[in-house]
């Protein structure tokens, strides 16, 4: 499916440049003159480009939920598989095993077994997760050793303690603060 897209979108992008080259060079040629003289430029053909593909046509997919796809997998036969699709109107019992499973790969690609095969993709995500969380945690230390500035003086619990104990002698919010909660007969809290 990706590589549809890619395709279309690569011919898509191939007619928008030709169209941005044939009227740039006409705004070029048209500039100062008051008639406009059509400029026409060769249009090379890039390899790249893929031919459209009409996606109106029935797709072959693999699908637990959909068994039966709207095409078989194999479009285009060979001599042998032709032999095959012809051997495959008679009788089955004369087929042979291999015969029957050749049959089988015409019409589908994978059995429900191999489609139900559990991936290794999980291992690639939680690598790629892995490594994400180490670069990060690598910027976090790089930024807390060279960019933010050292902590202040304020946080350290000598000063907090050096505060608490100014702002008790300095009797601030004595009603509903700080200081009513503190009893200075005796020297402690509440």
């Amino acid at each position: 499916m990706l590589h549809l897209t890619s395709g279309r979108l690569g011919s898509f992008m191939a007619r928008r440049a030709t169209v941005a080259l044939t009227t740039s060079s006409a705004r070029m040629a048209s500039h100062g003159h008051g008639t406009m003289t059509p400029v026409t430029l060769p249009v090379s053909v890039h390899p790249e480009v893929s031919d459209t593909v009409d996606m109106s046509q029935p797709m072959y997919w693999d699908r637990r939920d959909i068994p039966l796809p709207d095409r078989a997998y194999k479009v285009d036969l060979s001599a042998a598989d032709k032999s095959l699709k012809q051997k495959e109107k008679g009788s089955w019992t004369q087929l042979t095993k291999e015969e029957k499973i050749a049959l089988y790969r015409l019409m589908f690609c994978k059995t429900f077994p191999e489609m139900n095969k559990p991936s290794a993709e999980w291992k690639t995500v939680l690598g790629g997760i892995f490594f994400f969380l180490g670069f990060t945690g690598l910027v976090v230390w790089w930024q807390k050793a060279y960019v933010c500035p050292e902590r202040p003086r304020t946080f350290d619990d000598d000063w907090q303690a050096k505060q608490l104990q100014r702002m008790l002698d300095m009797r601030i919010n004595p009603i509903q603060g700080l200081s009513s909660k503190w009893d200075y007969e005796k020297g402690q809290w509440k």
